[in-house]
């Protein structure tokens, strides 16, 4: 069987298109993994999306974020809201929405209601690393300064 060259050389051009649009395509649809410069909270524990330092938050409050395996037990973790005082206004659970037994970061959601404070407009979002053991030498937590919606 004897292919004319100049075939040869057009089906090599129609493969190396055909395999440029394949690799392109694919880059083009990778989604960026969110990096710690565009999240609110960024250490090598816990890196959390929403809601961002001083937001104005309202009722229910949705937090977004990633925390390493440890920071979870049985695939949560306990986040409290207070107000400008300290007190606590809401509890809610973080769910892990993956495998939590890893060493690695896990993405976690977490959805509470709460009942603006009455005495001013300020709060705190609390996450709080799982510590089942009641260890407090293995506690750790991170806050989120908030707002209320005036």
């Amino acid at each position: 069987m004897n292919i004319p060259k100049t075939t040869i050389k057009i089906l090599v051009f129609i493969f190396v298109l055909v395999a440029l649009f394949f690799v392109l395509r694919t880059r083009n649809t990778v989604v960026p993994e969110p990096t710690p410069s565009n999240s609110i909270v960024a250490d090598p524990l816990i890196v959390v999306y929403e809601p961002k330092p001083n937001t104005i938050i309202s009722s229910p409050l949705k937090i977004t974020g990633k925390a390493r395996g440890p920071w979870y037990f049985e695939a949560s973790f306990p986040i409290e809201l207070t107000d400008g005082t300290g007190k606590i206004i809401a509890r809610g659970i973080a769910q892990a929405q993956d495998d939590w037994m890893t060493e690695n970061f896990v993405p976690f959601t977490a959805e509470f209601t709460f009942i603006k404070p009455s005495n001013g407009n300020t709060g705190t979002l609390i996450l709080k690393k799982d510590n089942p053991s009641g260890d407090p030498q293995r506690d750790d937590f991170r806050k989120i300064p908030v707002r209320f919606n005036p």
